[in-house]
This record gives structure tokens, sequence and C-alpha cells, in this order.
């Protein structure tokens, strides 16, 4: 059982990354995105139990963030925040140029993402961003597949809008 236990903790940090990058999609904030992930992170280790061997651990985890994300916004009552630019230095060792076109391209994805509304975005994210199968992520959401399917292309129609507009 610690054998396992210390495995499920491993592939946790493994899963850091992309429970960050969920985060951000739900706060709109580097700050608060870190701080959720923490909290579901605390959330999962103290349920352990609730996790079923065999079944996806990052479908876990991403259910028990958006949980976690719910309970902040009914409590707090969160306000809607700008997003804050990634932090410097991330790139270090690219090409200044090429480094800036990709930073420049991020902040335009990133900021046509932003206008979303919160269920396009987070179908985005999840799908798009995520990996998720359209299937899991409905899922994930707690909406028919079809709900997602169609919050996923007006998402995706939305964000092409915005980018050949900027560009």
């Amino acid at each position: 059982m610690a054998a396992e236990r210390d495995q499920i903790r491993r592939d946790l940090v493994a899963l850091l990354p992309r429970l960050r990058r969920f985060a951000r999609a739900l706060t709109r904030s580097a700050d608060e995105a870190d701080d959720l992930v923490q909290n579901a992170l605390e959330r999962a280790l103290k349920n352990l139990g609730g996790w079923t061997p065999g079944t996806r651990l990052d479908a876990w985890m991403f259910r028990i963030m958006k949980n976690c994300w719910i309970d902040e916004v009914r409590s707090k009552a969160v306000r809607a925040k700008v997003f804050a630019p990634e932090e410097t230095g991330e790139r270090v060792g690219m090409d200044g140029a090429r480094a800036m076109e990709y930073h420049l391209d991020a902040q335009l994805v990133r900021a046509a993402m932003e206008e979303l509304p919160e269920e396009q975005r987070l179908a985005v994210a999840l799908v798009l961003v995520e990996g998720f199968s359209y299937r899991e992520a409905a899922d994930l959401l707690e909406t028919p597949i079809g709900t997602l399917t169609s919050r996923l292309a007006r998402g995706r129609a939305a964000i092409e809008a915005r980018l050949t507009e900027g560009g």
C-alpha cells in the first residue's frame, strides 16, 4: 500500500504542468492558478481513497480542481482578473527573434481565450490544450457531450476570428 501511495504521489507530480495550465484557464491568473493547484493537490492527497486504481488519475485530478474552483468562486466571489504575463526568463537560450514571435503568438492565443465565456474557455482548455477526449471533458464538466461539442465549436470559431483580426 505504501509503494502504491508513493507511485500515486509521483504520478501527481508528473501531472503538475497540466494541472497548472488548466488552473490558469480557470482562474486567468498565475498566482490564483498556483493556489488552486495547491488546494486541489491537498484535497487529493487527503482523499486518495476516493481515486479508483485503474481509472485515469488525471481525470480525477481535473475534476477535483474544477470543484475546488467552484468552491473558491462561491466562497470569495472572485473578481475578474487581467491575465498575468508569463514570467520572464522562461525561454532562456532560444533565438531572440523566434522567442519573441513565439511569445507574441502565445499572448494572442491567451488573449483570444480570455475573451471566451467560461464554458467555452474550459471546453477549449480541456480538449485542445490538455488533450482530453470529448467524452472525458464532458464528464469532467458534468455536461452532455453535445453541449461540450457546441461550446468547443463556438470557442474555436471565436479564437480563430480573433486571431484572424489580430493577424
